[in-house]
């Protein structure tokens, strides 16, 4: 019986104290991630003033694929930022659905990020429509930017 309590101590003890490892770095991926999110979004939802496009460009890999259910694919940063520049800028916002915000590491590479954001109009302020999204994220060097993007499931902010 003792035998059998201490090898189910050691067992907790291992289980935890890796679980207290790997937490705080995973913890600290999730705040990583979060912060860019917030970033590349504050740019985008102000693209429409000075220098705000270019911010917002900067967080995109030159190759970065972006693919939108409704919009098609674009293969290129440059593609991408002249259509938010026609699609977006000063027409709406985009915000982030409190707590839908979930970071996966990639080893050796990045993260993913996934999650459900709201689109709001500019004109009358109407957070008409939602959609999920993931995103990948590569760390070089320490400079983080984004290389695939996938924005789907466009549908109105009153279905679920």
């Amino acid at each position: 019986m003792r035998t059998t309590n201490v090898a189910l101590i050691a067992a907790t003890t291992i289980i935890f104290g890796v679980n207290a490892e790997i937490a705080p770095e995973q913890e600290r991926l999730y705040n990583t991630v979060a912060a860019l999110d917030t970033a590349v979004f504050d740019a985008f939802n102000h693209c429409a003033e000075s220098g705000q496009l270019d911010k917002h460009a900067s967080y995109f890999a030159e190759d970065v694929e972006f693919y939108h259910d409704n919009g098609g694919v674009t293969w290129t940063r440059e593609d991408m930022i002249a259509g938010t520049r026609k699609n977006v800028c000063g027409k709406f916002s985009r915000e982030l659905v409190a707590g839908s915000l979930k970071v996966y590491p990639i080893k050796g590479f990045g993260a993913i990020a996934q999650g459900s954001h709201r689109f709001c109009q500019f004109s009358g302020g109407a957070c008409e429509g939602l959609a999920d999204f993931t995103m990948i994220w590569r760390e070089q060097n320490g400079k983080w930017e984004l290389t695939r993007v996938l924005s789907y499931g466009h549908r109105p902010a009153s279905e679920p």
